[in-house]
């Protein structure tokens, strides 16, 4: 247990690191590519380090000092969550972290009383009842599988997850486009100020705060890919390759229907997400009890 903890402890550092790198990076290509499928240059991909950096330098200003609190708790929950995975630990707790981060960020999005970050909170709290069924899925589908919740066992398997848990990666991958807010599910964080919700849940966001939770965006995206690339892992070494590349295919697969779909109304956002995730998980039990 101490091992454990300390393990834990250190992912979690690692993960804070990393995850700022590499998720900035990987924000900074998105908004490259994105320009391109819209005809446009776009910005340097360095330009989210640039904006976040700025950002942090900005006096602190909120209508309800609670707002930096709990900001500041969903971005801790959510390093702490990426720790537990990345360090190998379990993925039942990885998951459970990553929920209570977001409900941080909905009491946040709330403590302004403005009726734009008010109507975000709202629909924030209807994409994470769309999507955490399925995260609950992939995870009781793991332990029927690898018989454990610990990430670190699927190294040691000699065939990958997707093998027998190919239903519930396709489920996975359509409630990722959900969980990181990309259209057709932007109901909760506009992309753009002149939507119908401004920013959403950021719309009274500044400085600091603001930049805390485009920091838990990046760490979101970064914790997805690799779900995404625990499907492809097994005891073989070029099963590490799969994986990144099979993370990297799913990320610009996000991207195009981002730059490619409108929004839906968030009824239609719930059925789907819904249904996909009793289909898949129903034929992914079916699946497995049959071999």
């Amino acid at each position: 247990m101490f091992f454990t903890i300390i393990g834990i402890c250190i992912g979690s550092v690692l993960f804070a690191l990393l995850g700022y790198l590499i998720g900035g990076f990987v924000e900074g290509c998105d908004r490259r590519i994105s320009a391109r499928m819209q005809g446009r240059v776009g910005p340097k991909i360095r330009q989210p380090f640039w904006d976040i950096s700025k950002l942090f330098k900005k006096e602190k200003a909120s209508t309800n000092p609670s707002e930096n609190t709990y900001i500041t708790c969903a971005l801790v929950l959510l390093v702490i969550s990426g720790g537990v995975f990345f360090a190998g630990s379990n993925l039942l707790l990885s998951i459970i972290l990553s929920t209570l981060s977001t409900l941080f960020f909905i009491m946040a999005a709330y403590s302004s009383r403005s009726p734009f970050s008010t109507a975000g909170g709202a629909r924030e709290i209807l994409q994470v009842l769309s999507y955490e069924p399925m995260e609950y899925f992939m995870a009781i589908i793991f332990y029927i599988v690898i018989g454990s919740f610990n990430v670190i066992t699927v190294s040691l398997q000699p065939q990958p997850l997707i093998v027998y848990g190919w239903p519930v990666f396709i489920g996975m991958l359509f409630i990722q486009l959900v969980k990181l807010r990309k259209s057709p599910f932007d109901l909760s964080t506009s992309h753009a100020a002149h939507q119908e919700l401004l920013q959403g849940t950021l719309t009274e966001m500044s400085g600091p705060a603001l930049a805390k939770a485009k920091l838990m965006h990046w760490y979101e995206t970064v914790l997805m890919l690799g779900w995404t690339a625990m499907f492809f892992l097994d005891a073989r070494p070029e099963s590490w390759i799969v994986a990144v590349v099979a993370a990297i295919v799913a990320w610009f697969l996000d991207i195009w229907i981002d730059n490619n779909f409108a929004r839906v109304k968030w009824q239609s956002m719930i059925s789907w997400c819904w249904g996909i995730t009793l289909c898949t998980s129903i034929v992914n039990f079916i699946f497995v009890s049959l071999l």
